[in-house]
């Protein structure tokens, strides 16, 4: 291998902690590498930034690589992504240009964890009052939290995320029912959880409904403004999977329109979420910028195993190569 160092782009590394929860130790005397945490869509700007590397580290879905971008890429020859799968790159194009995609593993229980962060911040009116709190303001309470003992969640979804997060709304009392394109009695008896038949009658009946689907074209938009206006007007929305599963103008209109209690939502349609969007005028929604799958421990994970996977890439013996 030639003495000149392999060039590496670290992309929206938001945090920039790509340094502090990897020990790039063994690789640094190989590599010369620059990071950009800001994201941007715009393929000609990505093109200029990223021709001239070979390794390029990708943190999710946040850059997407597809073909187009590919081929305006000639040096790149490994993407070294953060996660098991990566829906933002055209990995069998990728493939038939020579250009090896490596994944991680992960850690711990972040999203589990941050699904009910948000529903219980939403459902209790947590930021809310926070913010009261803090700025002194009259009066001392002003919201009335939903108990969620005898309520129903609905899940929309019931793969290994939605039927933990089923269990976890039995430990406070819930009624836990679900629905899902693919979802059999079967299959919903063996997670615990009420199969309901559609998914009109799941909107209708839920206090919170939380959606747990993997984006695809099939389920790009899946959830309407008819699913909306079936809720009660007391209900939550939660959403902590994919922002373009939901019509979000019709999600914006409920919501300010008050036809529902509230929303707690981690993903958008526009990531980061543009500075005039209306969700952040809105007082009945929690938000949170995508950390569903943010802690210490996965961090460690991901970082950890990206160079773990830059290394192996670097001796000639790729690891962890999705596709």
């Amino acid at each position: 291998m030639s003495a000149e160092r392999i060039r590496v782009a670290i992309l929206d590394d938001y945090q920039n902690v790509a340094f502090k929860f990897g020990d790039w130790s063994s690789v640094q005397d190989r590599l010369s590498v620059d990071t950009f945490p800001d994201t941007t869509a715009d393929e000609d700007v990505l093109a200029k930034r990223l021709q001239p590397y070979t390794i390029i580290c990708a943190m999710r879905e946040r850059t997407k690589f597809r073909a187009s971008l590919l081929d305006r890429l000639p040096n790149l020859r490994l993407i070294a992504t953060t996660g098991r799968q990566n829906a933002g790159i055209d990995v069998a194009y990728a493939k038939t240009k020579g250009i090896v995609v490596s994944g991680t593993g992960g850690k711990g229980n972040s999203t589990l964890e941050h699904i009910w962060t948000l529903i219980l911040a939403t459902a209790r009116h947590i930021v809310i009052e926070d913010a009261r709190v803090k700025a002194s303001a009259i009066p001392w309470q002003t919201t009335i939290p939903m108990g969620l003992a005898g309520r129903t969640l609905g899940l929309v979804g019931v793969g290994k995320l939605g039927s933990q997060t089923g269990k976890i709304a039995k430990a406070f009392g819930m009624e836990v029912v679900g629905w899902s394109p693919n979802l059999t009695p079967g299959r919903a008896d063996e997670a615990g959880v009420t199969y309901i038949a559609t998914k009109e009658e799941l909107f209708k009946c839920s206090d919170i409904v939380s959606l747990h689907m993997v984006l695809s074209e099939r389920s790009r938009g899946m959830i309407t403004a008819a699913d909306l206006a079936l809720m009660k007007p007391t209900a939550f929305f939660i959403n902590t999977s994919r922002g373009p599963l939901v019509d979000e103008s019709a999600l914006i209109q409920v919501l300010q329109e008050k036809k529902i209690a509230g929303a707690g939502l981690d993903v958008f349609d526009q990531e980061p979420l543009p500075l005039d969007h209306p969700l952040r005028e809105l007082t009945n929604v929690t938000l949170s910028p995508h950390t569903g799958y943010v802690s210490d421990s996965n961090y460690e994970a991901f970082w950890g195993q990206t160079v773990e996977n830059i290394a192996a890439f670097l001796d000639g013996r790729p690891t962890h190569v999705l596709g």
